[in-house]
């Protein structure tokens, strides 16, 4: 009766919303005394009349930090004579307009920070703004190529006017993203100026030239390039635009396509062009000498994982880097030798600065110390940090400036890569921590970080993991399982919600339209189609695939939600900064697995073996209705989570597997469930009703010991160097590893000739030296001989003076 009750009222709201009138216009996101502007009003049937008018969304929903993106405004309806201005992030305004069939077009501006920004619409040119929505701005090296013009073979653009680099250059794009039928190319540079690290720091795009006017909109583009002239050529970095040709020159954010922001080599000075090494020499040399009055930041910057394994499995403060991927060929520009490289997802605290660590075919970290392509840390992170928008936090182009210009400078246009290495020196990984990591998978499953496992097969909304002193909160939601619409006695995961501290909240769950996940964000449906990396607020979310979502917190910690089949499996790792501070149902993270099984109240499990006891356990972790973080848009959602007690306790599970020895499923789960975990994977096939799921917990667990496996800690005993006038082999430095020294010609070698790495993080042997060989023993017989020729010439003298007296 109370969950009819409560529909209704909700229902009788909307209806008194649209005759009251209550609008959204500057309402978008909040729920009003008689309807909704809410994200979810509209599942729920609350929504007020002008909810789709007032809180637009568009498409496409996201484009470059560059700007130049034309959107149109979704379920919106404008005049012809409408003047349409669109603001974002309260603060930068561009003109838009209306299309033949009343349909309203924004123009993204030129921003200097990634990540969705407010988004306010006016059709009054800017008396009002009475439509809100967001924008997703993304750095130019995650943009998908569909949306962005593509320098073709971008390597020859940033060596050119080096030795043997020469000839046209040619850059493509997708015609539909500038609608005029002639185009303008022009260059736009970027500099920073002020002193680093002072309030005058700013980092600003400007126009400089156009490479060509009324072009042909073809998508293609080939010209012989020149010494730029007007003092242009001392502009370093830089981006080309595609505009429409009606626009005068360097006309601010109108429709556009960018390039990737590149050295612009193929402008430079005569004297780049005549020597090229001597040219980059002397700006190696000044950044060397910049180097050396900026702050250390080399102290605060995370150590790199000591192997490709751990590096691809601590996805919680790791994530790959985009310009060398194993997964997509290794193909290394900057990092030769190198198969794969990761970045470090935050950025320092105080200085922003990032992390690189490269990996070899072997899975060893290669170290710039062995290595041109070895791990290198930055200045500015590649991808920016929060709040963005000011040096050293630009994404991409600080980076630019600070680390990858200099590597130009010193490494490619020149030989002289141990400036550079002086400043960018790989760190190994002898502070390194793995995180610790558990999962709930199946019928739900639970393996702890400590270890333990566990089954708990209540229905409701349970505290997987909460750690006050980190403000992390991670829930899960449970439902009974179905065979052909009968309710089993059992039950699975369905979606997990998260946040830390101020963050967004993020809501991962099943999607019950395809065999994928969606994700929510302040319980708000986000689209993956476009774009698969998205920064919010306060946390990062990564979705390559509709079945694969991984969550990014700047503590370090993550979660990994994976959809296999019927059951979705969610792994959530933690570093060691959060140990001691975990409770919830994956249990203290503290290394002692017996305190894990602990209530809500601190009582512990007595006997882990007692289904009824872990049942008990896991219904004192239900979420209170206070700090419940999932979204509520549906009616059933409503009946079954938000109306009634957070732990149905009148859903009793079927705590073990009956022995039925004619049940039909006994042979397929005879052949599916073998080895370790076994228990789970014949659970859920039998009780569970489904082949398919216990297939999926097999492969879930097996998962999981491998990624238990993967962040094993390892021993390093840190960097060997050769000796001077010598040479070693090996550069790999983890327990058992052997470096062999060798010598010049015309040295000899002393100390140990090979050492090996120890378990406890030490260096067999003694330290290497190549000397000069010494000549002592040939001196001191040549001394010997010398002394008793002496002495038989004197003897023979003294006797001849006898003889001759006699």
């Amino acid at each position: 009766m109370r969950r009819s009750a409560a529909v209704t009222f909700i229902l009788l709201l909307s209806y008194i919303c649209r005759t009251l009138g209550e609008t959204c216009a500057e309402n978008c996101g909040k729920k009003l005394d008689t309807c909704s502007c809410h994200p979810t009003c509209g599942s729920v049937g609350s929504c007020c009349s002008d909810y789709k008018e007032s809180c637009v969304n568009t498409s496409p929903y996201s484009g470059s930090i560059l700007g130049g993106t034309d959107f149109r405004i979704l379920d919106a309806t404008f005049n012809r004579s409408s003047h349409i201005v669109c603001r974002f992030d309260n603060r930068i305004t561009t003109l838009g307009y209306v299309d033949e069939v009343g349909g309203g077009h924004c123009i993204s501006p030129l921003l200097y920070e990634t990540g969705w920004v407010s988004l306010q619409i006016s059709s009054d040119n800017g008396t009002t703004f009475n439509k809100a929505g967001s924008w997703l701005s993304v750095h130019t090296g995650k943009l998908d190529s569909r949306f962005k013009a593509v320098l073709v073979n971008s390597t020859k653009w940033q060596y050119y006017g080096t030795p043997g680099v020469g000839g046209n250059l040619q850059m493509t794009w997708n015609t539909t993203l500038v609608n005029a039928e002639k185009v303008n190319i022009e260059l736009w540079g970027y500099r920073e100026t002020g002193k680093p690290y002072s309030e005058y720091w700013q980092g600003e795009w400007l126009y400089l030239y156009s490479l060509a006017k009324d072009h042909p909109n073809s998508g293609s583009f080939s010209f012989l390039p020149k010494i730029a002239e007007d003092g242009f050529s001392n502009w370093e970095l830089g981006a080309l635009r595609v505009s429409s040709g009606s626009y005068p020159d360097g006309m601010w954010n109108v429709q556009a396509a960018w390039s990737e922001d590149h050295a612009l080599a193929w402008h430079l000075e005569e004297s780049f062009r005549q020597n090229s090494t001597a040219w980059a020499l002397d700006k190696c040399l000044a950044w060397d000498q910049l180097e050396n009055e900026l702050p250390n930041f080399l102290t605060e910057i995370i150590d790199c994982p000591c192997t490709l394994a751990q590096a691809r499995a601590d996805t919680g403060r790791f994530h790959t880097d985009y310009g060398c991927d194993i997964e997509k060929g290794s193909v290394c520009t900057y990092h030769p030798g190198s198969v794969h490289c990761v970045r470090a997802i935050q950025a320092s605290p105080k200085y922003a600065a990032g992390q690189q660590c490269c990996y070899d075919s072997t899975g060893a970290q290669v170290l710039t110390a062995d290595s041109i392509g070895g791990s290198t840390p930055d200045r500015a992170h590649d991808w920016g940090s929060p709040p963005f928008k000011k040096p050293p936090r630009i994404p991409g182009q600080s980076h630019w400036i600070y680390d990858v210009l200099s590597f130009y400078y010193c490494c490619l246009w020149s030989h002289n890569c141990h400036y550079y290495f002086k400043h960018r020196p790989s760190s190994d990984c002898r502070r390194y921590q793995s995180p610790s990591s558990a999962v709930v998978f199946g019928d739900p499953h639970f393996i702890t970080f400590d270890g333990i496992s566990y089954s708990f097969n209540g229905k409701g909304e349970y505290t997987l993991v909460r750690s006050e002193e980190k403000e992390l909160t991670i829930q899960g939601r449970t439902e009974p399982v179905k065979d052909s619409g009968a309710t089993i006695k059992a039950t699975k995961l369905t979606a997990v919600a998260m946040k830390e501290g101020s963050s967004d909240i993020i809501e991962v769950r099943q999607d019950g339209r395809h065999d994928g996940l969606e994700v929510l964000r302040n319980q708000q449906s986000l689209s993956f189609a476009e774009q698969n990396w998205m920064d919010l607020k306060g946390v990062f979310v990564f979705s390559p695939t509709s079945t694969n979502v991984t969550v990014m917190f700047p503590s370090g910690a993550g979660v990994e939600v994976r959809r296999r089949g019927e059951t979705m499996t969610t792994t959530v790792l933690l570093p060691e900064e959060f140990k001691d501070s975990t409770l919830g149902l994956l249990g203290k993270m503290n290394g002692d697995a017996k305190d894990d099984l602990a209530l809500s109240d601190g009582t512990l499990v007595q006997n882990h073996s007692n289904p009824e006891e872990l049942f008990n356990f896991g219904a004192s972790w239900s979420v209170q209705n206070t700090s419940a973080l999932f979204t509520y848009d549906s009616e059933y959602l409503l009946n079954t989570y938000y109306f009634v007690p957070r732990h149905d306790p009148s859903f009793i599970p079927v705590f073990s597997v009956p022995e039925k020895p004619d049940d039909p499923l006994n042979s397929q789960a005879a052949e599916i469930c073998t080895g370790e975990g076994s228990q789970f994977c014949r659970y859920d096939i039998l009780v569970g009703r489904s082949p398919l799921m216990g297939n999926s917990t097999r492969v879930s667990f097996q998962s999981h010991i491998s990624l238990v496996d993967d962040l094993k800690p390892v021993i390093s005993c840190g960097w060997l160097p050769p000796p001077v006038n010598g040479k070693k082999q090996g550069t790999t430095y983890l327990q058992g590893a052997k470096v062999k020294f060798s010598c010049d010609e015309g040295y000899t070698l002393s100390g140990s000739a090979e050492r090996t790495c120890q378990s406890n993080g030490r260096w067999s042997g003694e330290e290497t030296s190549c000397v000069v060989p010494s000549n002592i023993a040939g001196i001191v017989a040549g001394s010997v001989i010398g002394a008793l020729t002496l002495a038989i010439i004197i003897t023979m003298i003294i006797l001849h003076s006898r003889k001759q007296k006699r």
